[in-house]
């Protein structure tokens, strides 16, 4: 046990969006002394996400391959037994309000995450992440499935297969999210908020923890296969 939050590592938690984790997020969240919960949102995600209204959830304005990577998260995530998407940071909101512990959306607006990546993008990369989308919208469930046990064993692997097929993609959606993310949370450290437990994507555990580490900040991760377990959630009947 630490003897002050300013000894405290930051709780990094990686989940995937797609999965139902709600009762191993409530175990390791629930064994822990927190001064403070933050999550991989911004206010305009997380006013979708909490929303009852379907239009304030489907937003119209972002680019077409936002839209259907959208959709096909949306579909995954019914699929497969979760909440839809973003299921995982619902439940890390309920837990904060029940402990009645401070809530912090940490990531950058998204609107201006995709105005970037609509810049930077070269037009082979566009293309590529377009018809990579409209393939998904069909991939089965069981693909899914085999494809999260992959990264589970590597996910070192599958980064960086992503950065070789859309560098633009990595850094914008990764790696500069990352800085700005670990910048926001060293601030909340500087006022007081060190034992954090922070909900992200599992593919920002690694990139996250090391833009911490390099502002002095200490880090434990729990990874999405520590998460999910050696056999992952039962599978859904289809």
């Amino acid at each position: 046990m630490y003897s002050s939050t300013s000894q405290s590592p930051v709780l990094l938690v990686g989940a995937a969006h797609v999965i139902d984790l709600e009762v191993p997020l409530r175990r390791v969240l629930g064994e822990r002394v927190l001064d403070g919960v933050a999550i991989e949102l911004d206010a305009e995600r997380a006013q979708a996400l909490f929303s009852h209204d379907e239009g304030v959830r489907r937003s119209s304005g972002a680019p077409l391959f936002a839209r259907l990577w959208s959709r096909v998260q949306e579909r995954l995530g019914s699929e497969m037994g979760g909440d839809g998407p973003g299921a995982e940071m619902k439940v890390a909101a309920q837990l904060a309000r029940e402990r009645q512990l401070p809530l912090f959306l940490i990531d950058d607006p998204i609107r201006a995450t995709l105005a970037e990546l609509v810049r930077t993008m070269p037009f082979k990369e566009r293309v590529s992440l377009l018809v990579s989308a409209g393939v998904a919208l069909f991939i089965p469930k069981r693909f899914v499935e085999k494809e999260l046990d992959k990264y589970s064993e590597k996910p070192e692997a599958f980064q960086e297969e992503l950065r070789k097929a859309s560098p633009t993609l990595a850094h914008v959606l990764l790696d500069e999210r990352n800085e700005h993310m670990a910048e926001r949370l060293a601030a909340l450290r500087g006022q007081g908020y060190g034992r954090m437990a922070v909900v992200v994507g599992d593919a920002h555990v690694e990139g996250l923890g090391e833009a911490l580490r390099r502002r002095g900040v200490p880090v434990e991760a729990i990874r999405f296969r520590e998460l999910r377990g050696p056999t992952g959630p039962s599978p859904t009947p289809s």
